[in-house]
């Protein structure tokens, strides 16, 4: 990213991304459609071309700070602490398990002031699971654009482990990606995971600290 995350504009990044999403209830095609849509804004903003998305993309962001704490019992975590955004991420995990939470946290900081309505309890899906879904996705387009992953498996670039270190992440991760993108063949639905890149608890995934509500933070 060089220079870019230094770049200080008009209108923030986090009023940029929040500007996608509509003032209403989302569908959770909408959800993952307008998460995609916010990752590659967010990729677009930073011109950035690597491919292996920079940290930085989130970490040197204006009112956000990344910690890594030992022991914790889940994956991370984000709260307002009064004066800026902070992630903190299970030190225990491997880092490119912490990289992906980062981006899956900093998605639920996205959605902060829009939280209240734009996930709601389906009944197939609670408005948490829902979120947590759509955060997961927001993290695998973010750290694994369409256009790049499609552009590399193009190019020849088909060996799993390679392909991952690449783009810095795990395999499992690249693997359901890949799937998601149809560039594999779709494994049956019964030997999926719920939660394919990470594993959070359903009902501690985002209490590591109590967020605190209102604002436009």
């Amino acid at each position: 990213m060089h220079q870019a995350q230094r770049i200080i504009t008009e209108r923030s990044v986090l009023a940029l991304l929040r500007g996608l999403a509509p003032c209403r209830p989302l569908t959770h095609h909408e959800a993952l459609r307008i998460a995609e849509l916010q990752a590659n804004r967010l990729l677009e903003h930073f011109a950035v071309t690597a491919s292996a998305v920079p940290d930085e993309i989130i970490t040197e962001l204006p009112r956000i700070r990344a910690e890594r704490e030992h022991g914790l019992p889940v994956s991370g975590g984000a709260h307002w602490n009064g004066r800026y955004w902070v992630i903190t991420l299970n030190a225990d995990e491997h880092p490119l398990r912490q990289r992906f939470s980062l981006m899956h946290e900093f998605k639920h900081i996205v959605d902060h002031t829009a939280k209240d309505f734009l996930y709601t309890d389906r009944p197939t899906m609670t408005a948490h699971e829902q979120a947590e879904r759509v955060a997961d996705y927001f993290a695998a387009c973010l750290l694994m654009p369409k256009r790049v992953v499609k552009r590399l498996w193009g190019e020849g670039h088909q060996d799993i482990g390679n392909l991952a270190e690449m783009l810095r992440v795990s395999p499992a991760a690249l693997r359901y990606r890949l799937d998601q993108l149809g560039l594999t063949e779709q494994r049956a639905r019964c030997d999926r995971p719920t939660h394919p890149y990470t594993t959070r608890a359903p009902s501690q995934a985002r209490s590591l600290r109590p967020a605190l509500t209102g604002g436009s933070r």
